[in-house]
């Protein structure tokens, strides 16, 4: 696969736009707005400096002349895979993945959802084609971490996540595993509950935000504590997914704190929006 298509261009879809042109493929990015594309754009751009600046890579502008933009999804029709890295809302995703089966032409193209825990049965069904329908979850931030989840749905083809595999693993040489199409996959349904329970310990008054991380970090060797992960991660996205988790599992280490409820509530996102846990003015 050499044609790629992504659907956002936020901090995941620049992400996962980067490492493809970094790995010489033919990237079109769609998105909402010409706004979004500039913020898009100038973010791939900061990127790509500071990977030249740490000698990752020989020259920005060549990695930039692989990489187009679009408002237009129809753009997309000749793409061999096509990566949503919209918001994580049900909904839209399923709406997108319904468009995306009528304007991608091949019948071979994979179709798949960057989704941290939404689950890819319900995106694969809104197609004609589930069994090219596959979950390629990256981490934040894309061109530094190196694993990948491969999460292949019920109806999801061996053949397509072997062609998955092979495209994380001997294109973008990272390290890929397989998960089960459950809610949260492997690293979020361990992970979320981590931060949940160190959010809980705030609220309860039992520690400060830099004693909770200051703890994780010099007592357990994490490399940051588990509120400045959610900072990093977008509260909102933390929120989103501990939701999917929740609707699913009905488990209590799952529910969403009120305090995460009313900081996404006023817009202290994390690091995206300034102030989050911490500040980052």
């Amino acid at each position: 696969m050499h044609q790629i298509g992504i659907v956002g261009c936020g901090l995941m879809g620049a992400g996962i736009a980067e490492i493809c042109g970094r790995a010489d493929m033919e990237v079109l990015v769609a998105e909402s707005s010409n706004d979004a594309l500039d913020a898009g754009w100038a973010r791939l751009e900061a990127s790509l400096e500071r990977a030249h600046a740490r000698s990752k890579i020989r020259s920005v502008s060549e990695v930039l002349a692989r990489i187009r933009m679009t408002t237009d999804l129809e753009d997309l029709a000749d793409r061999e895979l096509v990566i949503e890295a919209i918001v994580e809302d049900e909904q839209l995703k399923v709406e997108l993945f319904h468009r995306l089966d009528a304007i991608v032409e091949s019948p071979d193209a994979i179709l798949a959802s960057n989704t941290s825990s939404i689950p890819i049965m319900k995106l694969g069904v809104a197609t004609k084609r589930p069994h090219h329908v596959i979950g390629i979850h990256f981490f934040n931030p894309v061109p530094v971490l190196g694993l990948v989840e491969l999460v292949p749905g019920l109806l999801t083809a061996q053949e397509t996540t072997a062609r998955a595999r092979g495209f994380v693993e001997d294109t973008l040489h990272k390290q890929a595993i397989i998960c089960q199409d459950r809610a949260g996959f492997v690293v979020n349904a361990l992970l979320i509950p981590f931060i949940l329970s160190a959010i809980r310990m705030l609220e309860s008054g039992f520690a400060t935000a830099a004693d909770i991380d200051h703890g994780l970090v010099l007592g357990a060797a994490h490399p940051q504590g588990p509120l400045a992960l959610a900072d990093l991660i977008g509260l909102d996205t933390v929120q989103a997914v501990a939701q999917s988790l929740y609707e699913e599992f009905k488990e209590p280490l799952y529910a969403a704190p009120p305090l995460l409820a009313r900081m996404v509530d006023a817009g202290m996102l994390g690091r995206k929006a300034g102030m989050g846990f911490h500040s980052y003015s």
